[in-house]
């Protein structure tokens, strides 16, 4: 089996907890030949913990010829021009979510990519979530039938004060949050074409001056209606999907789902009344329907690895087959651009993020 040589740009929480932590532990079809990180103590634990090279800056990856893929995972605002950098000097690169915070730079990374014949792959694992996935399945099933809204919460409660809350660092719930329920929503609207879009942002507890609160609705001809919630002012635990069907609906969380649907050959005939609506003594009467409820249910399937573990698992799966095996990338550059566009006019919608303090 062929391995993947890894160059890693970063040994922060995403570099060393998420891909570090993974591709140490895949070594059948990765090794970790070199890693990057500013600061000294990072770049000695990438080494003991590794075996690997390692470096002050990415110059020195740019110099090896022993790379199969560079995974981006530096600060977000070097996303776009570190990954352009390493696709035109000709490697494959795995840049690290948000891809860019604008639709031109993933344009510019997209045509980059054509041009020099590498892969750009972007890391959105959750595309691979277990609960996520159930959720397609049931929708797609057909047993919910007509889906008129989805709405979905990624929220808790948090006072977060480190560098992803500053809009300099192009930080905020949007970019650093957001990327992932916002990759499954299009996916559930439809990545063929661009949603209408009405963003409200606010900064309620974080310490910097970048939202911390998010409120996006979806909209689109014949599509549903996606009501996405990203705050850190949530205090109670709310429902990760709530799915509103024709015949039924779903609600859950990443652990557990529930679901409920009518079937319409068991259901009674209804045709609309346009007089008042009576009883049999002639007092006044409200619609009734007796519909029997069909009822599902799901929990996620028991693993040592837990969820971080079993999406970047999934994901790298996938990239695995397309670097050693050619199969085409499940989550293309072009998806992500849409969710970048998404996010773009988020952010035209709010040009002044009001501060609650």
């Amino acid at each position: 089996m062929r391995r993947i040589r890894v160059g890693i740009i970063g040994q922060g929480r995403s570099g060393r907890d998420i891909h570090g932590a993974y591709l140490s532990q895949d070594t059948r079809r990765f090794k970790i030949v070199a890693a990057v990180d500013p600061l000294r103590e990072r770049r000695d634990r990438a080494a003991a913990e590794y075996g690997c090279d390692t470096y002050h800056d990415h110059n020195g990856l740019l110099q090896r010829d022993d790379l199969d893929l560079v995974v981006n995972a530096s600060p977000t605002r070097f996303h776009v021009p570190l990954t352009l950098e390493f696709l035109k000097a000709g490697f494959n690169v795995l840049c690290e979510k948000p891809l860019a915070s604008k639709a031109g730079g993933a344009d510019r990374l997209i045509a980059a990519s054509k041009k020099s014949g590498k892969t750009l792959a972007i890391f959105q694992q959750s595309r691979f979530a277990p609960y996520f996935r159930q959720v397609r399945k049931v929708i797609d099933s057909g047993v919910l039938g007509g889906i008129a809204q989805i709405s979905i919460a990624f929220s808790g409660f948090s006072r977060r004060y480190d560098w992803q809350t500053l809009t300099s660092e192009m930080g905020g719930n949007l970019l650093n949050t957001g990327p992932h329920p916002l990759d499954q929503a299009l996916q559930l609207f439809g990545t063929d074409t661009m949603p209408k879009v009405f963003c409200y942002m606010d900064n309620v507890n974080s310490y910097g001056d970048a939202e911390d609160h998010v409120l996006l609705v979806l909209r689109g001809k014949g599509r549903p209606t996606i009501h996405l919630e990203i705050s850190s002012c949530r205090a109670y635990s709310p429902f990760t999907y709530n799915v509103y069907g024709t015949r039924g609906g779903l609600q859950g969380r990443m652990e557990t789902m529930e679901w409920r649907y009518y079937d319409p050959k068991e259901a009674p005939r209804l045709r609309l009344k346009r007089k008042p609506l009576c009883q049999a003594d002639g007092t006044p009467s409200y619609c009734t329907d007796a519909i029997k409820w069909h009822k599902r249910s799901w929990r996620v399937p028991r693993t040592k690895r837990g969820l971080f573990a079993t999406m970047s698992g999934a994901y790298y799966s996938m990239l695995y087959k397309t670097l050693a095996q050619g199969v085409p990338l499940e989550v293309t550059p072009e998806e992500v651009r849409q969710q970048i566009a998404v996010i773009e006019e988020c952010h035209r919608q709010n040009p002044h993020i009001y501060k609650r303090k």
